[in-house]
């Protein structure tokens, strides 16, 4: 199995907020329950930022937390990439203002990458060409979002679905010949793009007091024509990168999925045959946190002492676009 990007995470980190929101909740206001929102998501509860918080606050933590993990400081890195939906402001990146948080001296470039759910392995991606370049010796990637702020709270069929976080990763080239990535796949169908979709506050519909009355600044969502999409795009990406790699879903230490819905996590589980202890969910107790659902995932995993030096992990990320990405690493 070639390495087709020489990299190691050299630490992580991940930071969800103290606030939490249980289903409860929603079925005070909304027609819905408890039962009614497990059953369908899996989705127990989720964190909310505090008023004060922003996107990038959560990522400052996460990223803290990372550096802290590698034993290393900011001025110990080349390079900071964000992956968000929910960035601070239109623009400038929210990336540069976790940088400025981090504080340091050296003028790192900044920047943030867009790609929804699949934010972090997109930004993943991007950090380990740079890496393999040349460009940079060490990379800081981090996924945050505040999807709470985004979610209509008159439509119970999202509201229900998003929480806050953030999750990080420091990467850097590897000098062990089996140990990086060993095969990623990108891709979208933009045909798709208004499935999941924020229609006001761009260039497009800019905002205005129509489009403030009209609730087009909140997220809107074909759930249905979502859910199949992603599970049958997921069993492509899977069998593609088995395919690729000449691995087995038994070769494979852990799984870690964008935590969207839990039956279609537990659909690609069935398929390939795992136990429920092989791949990471962990939806019910944060919700879909989009671009930070992977990273939170994988720092818990190396937390806990799940994942270890050389083991394979398997990450693969569905996101608004539609977008999708899959990346078989070896620790």
């Amino acid at each position: 199995m070639a390495v087709q990007f020489p990299i190691r995470f050299l630490g992580t980190g991940a930071y969800v907020p103290s606030g939490i929101r249980g289903n409860d909740y929603f079925s005070n206001y909304l027609d819905t329950s408890d039962e009614w929102i497990r059953t369908r998501t899996g989705i127990h509860e989720r964190r909310v930022a505090a008023p004060d918080q922003a996107t990038s606050d959560l990522g400052i933590r996460a990223a803290q937390q990372a550096l802290d993990d590698a034993g290393i400081g900011i001025d110990d890195v080349d390079m900071l990439i964000c992956a968000t939906a929910t960035g601070d402001h239109q623009f400038p990146a929210t990336a540069t203002f976790i940088q400025a948080g981090l504080g340091g001296t050296r003028e790192i470039p900044a920047f943030d990458v867009s790609a929804a759910c699949a934010g972090f392995l997109y930004a993943t991606t991007v950090a380990s060409s740079m890496i393999t370049s040349g460009m940079a010796k060490r990379v800081l990637v981090i996924g945050a979002e505040t999807l709470t702020r985004f979610a209509d709270s008159e439509d119970r069929t999202t509201v229900i679905l998003f929480g806050d976080g953030a999750g990080a990763a420091v990467l850097e080239r590897s000098i062990e010949p089996d140990q990086g990535i060993l095969h990623c796949e990108l891709g979208c169908d933009g045909t798709r793009a208004d499935s999941i979709i924020v229609h006001a506050g761009g260039s497009r519909h800019p905002s205005s007091e129509c489009t403030v009355a009209e609730r087009m600044h909140f997220l809107r969502m074909r759930g249905r024509e979502v859910f199949k999409f992603a599970v049958h795009r997921l069993q492509i990406l899977i069998d593609n990168g088995l395919a690729a790699t000449g691995l087995t879903p038994q070769d494979l230490k852990l799984v870690i999925p964008h935590q969207s819905n839990m039956r279609i996590i537990e659909s690609a589980r069935e398929r390939m045959g795992l136990p429920k202890e092989k791949v990471v969910v962990n939806i019910g107790r944060f919700g879909n946190t989009s671009a930070a659902s992977v990273p939170i995932g994988l720092n818990d995993a190396r937390r806990d002492g799940t994942l270890n030096r050389g083991d394979l992990v398997l990450f693969v990320a569905i996101g608004a676009g539609l977008v999708w990405c899959s990346m078989i690493v070896r620790l």
